[in-house]
């Protein structure tokens, strides 16, 4: 009869189960997203901290003035300043971001990789996959950001690399000054709730379209432009807490401003432009960087799933 609906077979729930190869696939895949990453967008990153950080102190008139004085005082090299570090770390940050972000996804699909989500949903899967990386992105990135802010070169270099910034943080902070600037980390990465909620949304408008042939975009159209959109979102709506967070983790004096009150501190010494400061680097890069590794880390989770959704 027209409505009735036929039962699944057990070998057709069994299909629809997440197995073991689903829930690696994301963070096997973060790696490759995470070498785009690198690849694209480290040098619109040190710009973007630098004018973070130097603020409103004169030492840059904006970010082309930022890049072409890094270039012309240091060289088109000193653009990847600190660039060892997120070669390894945003690999490992994207592989624990995305991994959990999927594995989040299959916990609140209760196992059924074919059960739909919602917009909220999705969110919720990406402000956990935030709170997660966060443990992983915050020694990465005060170490990162200690080696971009750098000017000096050769024995005037306060510190020779990695394992410098990182022996320097354990004997200011303790055993666990890796982890300095957690709590400011946690609060950026709050905003992965907007970035992975926005991404559903982009996608799903995206996939409505239609190309002039009549056919549906193709998916890996839809995963490149919903994710440089989603970057933008994402961006555009925590910049002025990633100054904040950026401020906080580069001082160096270790009795300086609480990450709690260096939002008034901001306010107060540079006004509301204080926290968008190198907000048109990080808001050009994001598109570019992110677009490409999420089209890389969705293009390589379908080949590691065996799926054939072009």
């Amino acid at each position: 009869m027209s409505g009735m609906t036929s039962t699944p077979t057990p070998a057709q729930v069994q299909a629809q189960m997440a197995t073991t190869r689903d829930r690696l696939a994301g963070f096997a895949a973060g790696f490759a997203s995470g070498a785009t990453k690198l690849l694209v967008g480290h040098p619109f990153d040190t710009v973007k901290i630098r004018c973070q950080i130097e603020g409103g102190h004169g030492r840059f008139r904006g970010p082309l003035d930022c890049l072409a004085s890094t270039v012309r005082n240091e060289g088109a090299r000193a653009l990847y300043k600190g660039a060892s570090i997120p070669l390894v770390g945003w690999a490992a940050m994207d592989a624990v971001q995305l991994g959990s972000l999927s594995n989040y996804r299959l916990l609140l699909q209760g196992g059924d990789k074919t059960r739909q989500l919602s917009h909220l949903q999705h969110a919720l899967a990406g402000l956990g996959a935030g709170w997660t990386v966060a443990l992983v992105a915050s020694p990465v990135e005060i170490i990162k950001m200690r080696l971009q802010m750098q000017y000096a070169s050769g024995a005037a270099r306060q510190f020779r690399g990695p394992r410098d910034v990182a022996r320097h943080l354990m004997r200011t902070y303790g055993a666990l000054g890796l982890w300095h600037g957690l709590p400011a980390t946690l609060a950026q990465r709050s905003f992965f709730f907007f970035l992975w909620g926005s991404y559903d949304v982009y996608s799903q408008w995206l996939r409505s379209l239609r190309m002039p042939s009549g056919s549906a975009p193709p998916e890996k159209l839809v995963n490149f432009l919903a994710g440089g959109m989603a970057a933008n979102t994402f961006w555009t709506l925590c910049y002025p807490v990633d100054v904040v967070k950026n401020r906080y983790m580069t001082q160096l004096d270790p009795s300086a401003i609480p990450f709690r009150r260096m939002f008034a501190h901001v306010l107060r010494t540079e006004g509301v432009p204080g926290f968008f400061r190198g907000f048109v680097p990080s808001f050009i890069r994001s598109f570019p960087t992110n677009a490409s590794a999420i089209f890389v880390w969705e293009s390589t989770v379908r080949l590691l799933r065996g799926e054939t959704r072009e």
